[in-house]
């Protein structure tokens, strides 16, 4: 798809079109050739995904013909080795993502892994390799055994597998690699530790490395 085609279902899905001018949509999605953006809303609406009258755009079509596109904020990278990347809040961009693959965005947001700690993680079946994004489920804190979780210890972001060691009264985030990386102990009033969300999907990056975000 076009990434006109892509910005315009994306303000479909927050706005209503039909009270907008081509000017006016071309400036949100930041097109500043009003006939670019007829002429994708054409190609749209010839693909089904769009809907208009004589009044103009008046619903985005769903159903089994139609494609939702959700959008997932990319709130930065995650380390996938030594933790050393800090975390950062700041949307940087948004994965668009069929609704065939991820059905709702809500509490959704996605990491960028960098490093190769978890490239034998099994997360629905994928591993998790640098330059693939993480997809986390941000209303998950308190996460059981076995999940693949992003925490922040000191500040720094990371990506691993979560064991609450119960006898021994600790955390312990694991690397799943194909390389030796130690262990990360944690006790569990760590103050300067938390769990901002478990790890639901991974997106991989394509051949190539090109980057999949705006």
């Amino acid at each position: 798809m076009h990434p006109i085609q892509e910005r315009i279902l994306e303000l479909a899905a927050d706005v209503n079109l039909a009270r907008l001018s081509y000017r006016e949509i071309g400036r949100r999605i930041g097109e500043s050739h009003p006939q670019k953006v007829k002429h994708h809303l054409k190609a749209l609406e010839e693909r089904g995904l769009i809907r208009s009258t004589v009044e103009g755009i008046t619903t985005r079509k769903t159903g089994s013909a139609g494609v939702g596109i959700v959008s997932i904020p990319i709130l930065g990278a995650a380390d996938c080795g030594p933790a050393s990347i800090f975390a950062d809040q700041n949307v940087e961009g948004y994965l668009r993502v069929s609704s065939k693959l991820i059905k709702s965005s809500e509490g959704l947001y996605a990491l960028r892994a960098v490093g190769h700690s978890m490239n034998r993680a099994d997360i629905e079946g994928r591993a998790l390799e640098s330059g693939d994004y993480a997809i986390v489920d941000s209303k998950v804190r308190a996460p059981q055994t076995n999940d693949y979780v992003v925490s922040v210890i000191d500040g720094v972001c990371n990506i691993k597998r979560f064991v609450r060691d119960e006898v021994n009264q600790q955390i312990v985030l694991l690397s799943d690699a194909t390389t030796d990386y130690p262990p990360i102990y944690i006790h569990p009033d760590e103050v300067n530790y938390f769990v901002c969300g478990r790890v639901v999907r991974v997106i991989k990056a394509p051949p190539g490395g090109h980057s999949l975000q705006d």
